[in-house]
């Protein structure tokens, strides 16, 4: 899917309104992870090089249409003034005559943002009127907020239809790694998948089936599977209604040649706790009364094994519970097996994101997506329509 991009357009006195991706987490008004603001810098500092002014907007938490103190964007304009070591003028409103005055006094490299765009009713409902409204505020609209190009709102996709309408280099370069990773992968293709249910993933996994050379199953979903392959799971979590769709899908891949592997051993508790009992047991051996946790040692190797010998790999989902230490070695285990793998690897989901931030691998990893609905959705083979809007090369 070809997109134009902000290299496609001379920016030489004209007005960037540009969508970004500020939806952090704030802790009494201070940001405690600012990766999507950082990742938005190179977009912001390559339109201020080439003679753009610079209009930001982004949604913050879930105000549900109405203004919340608290998810004022101000203190993401703070910061972002820091890192790009220059003002960022702000306003106290998304569209209007105020912003529309703002906008218009905008010198060429100024920055200025606008504030946050789910406090106006109309954005999550697509409304035209709100696209009419902020499409008075810039000349060419740039879409950099890959984690909210799966929502069809009036920032994300009505707006792409009122202005001629490029992608970021954070969107280029998500595209560009997640797009090629799934049309033209280098082989072994190995994909992770992780995570509490199956139900959240099965259209993922339904399209990966058909891509993949391996695909690897770990968190509580592979619960499941064990019990669509008639194992005794104690007091592990199970979606007992997706049984029938875990049997199709292990039926799938044994008729398209697709190695499917889940967990042999499992780390199991008797409660779920930091401090409770635990053993490590085959996946013919959890007792009543136990509960899967993580994936046992001998899983850990298989997996790691498969993983250091692709040339693609996409992670997305925890291998167990890994905010509880005695949990975390599953997770842990691929983690390190995807920063020592010399292929292409690529991380989309919170959860997974979080896991190798927390271990200290992110820096180790080709790609960490800033998406992950964005991404789950590219990786089920759906459209995404903040993407599809955007004008073709």
């Amino acid at each position: 899917m070809a997109k134009q991009t902000i290299r496609d357009v001379d920016w030489h006195g004209k007005r960037a309104l540009v969508r970004v991706d500020f939806n952090v987490p704030l802790e009494d008004g201070h940001i405690t992870d600012d990766t999507r603001i950082r990742a938005a810098v190179p977009t912001i500092q390559y339109l201020i090089a080439h003679g753009a002014a610079v209009i930001l907007m982004s949604h913050l938490g879930r105000p549900k249409n109405k203004v919340v103190e608290s998810l004022r964007l101000t203190p993401t304009a703070t910061h972002l003034a820091e890192l790009l070591d220059r003002p960022v003028q702000t306003v106290p409103v998304t569209v209007g005559t105020e912003a529309e005055a703002a906008s218009k006094a905008l010198e060429p490299g100024a920055v200025l943002m606008l504030e946050n765009t789910r406090f106006d009713a109309r954005e999550e409902a697509n409304d035209p009127s709100m696209a009419q409204d902020l499409a008075k505020l810039g000349d060419v609209y740039v879409n950099d907020a890959f984690g909210a190009a799966h929502r069809a709102h009036a920032s994300t996709e009505g707006i792409a239809h009122l202005l001629p309408a490029v992608s970021g280099l954070l969107m280029e370069r998500e595209l560009e790694v997640l797009g090629g990773a799934l049309e033209h992968p280098a082989r072994p293709f190995v994909t992770i998948i992780g995570g509490a249910k199956i139900s959240d993933k099965i259209g993922v996994i339904a399209n990966l089936l058909g891509k993949v050379d391996a695909l690897l199953i770990g968190g509580g979903m592979a619960n499941t599977f064990l019990l669509a392959q008639g194992k005794s799971l104690g007091d592990s979590l199970v979606e007992a209604d997706a049984v029938a769709t875990a049997k199709d899908l292990l039926d799938q891949a044994a008729n398209s040649n697709v190695t499917l592997l889940l967990p042999t051993d499992v780390v199991i508790a008797d409660r779920f706790a930091a401090n409770a009992n635990t053993q490590v047991v085959g996946v013919d051996a959890i007792p009543a009364g136990w509960r899967a946790l993580d994936i046992g040692p001998q899983t850990r190797a298989a997996y790691a094994k498969v993983v250091l010998e692709a040339q693609t790999v996409i992670w997305n989902g925890p291998m167990g519970v890994f905010e509880l230490e005695p949990f975390a070695g599953g997770t842990r285990a691929v983690a390190q097996a995807l920063a020592d793998c010399p292929g292409m690897t690529v991380i989309g989901g919170g959860d997974s994101v979080a896991a190798v931030e927390q271990m200290g691998l992110a820096d180790k990893v080709k790609h960490i997506s800033t998406g992950g609905g964005a991404s789950l959705e590219l990786l089920e083979g759906r459209v995404l329509p903040g993407v599809a809007a955007l004008n073709d090369k």
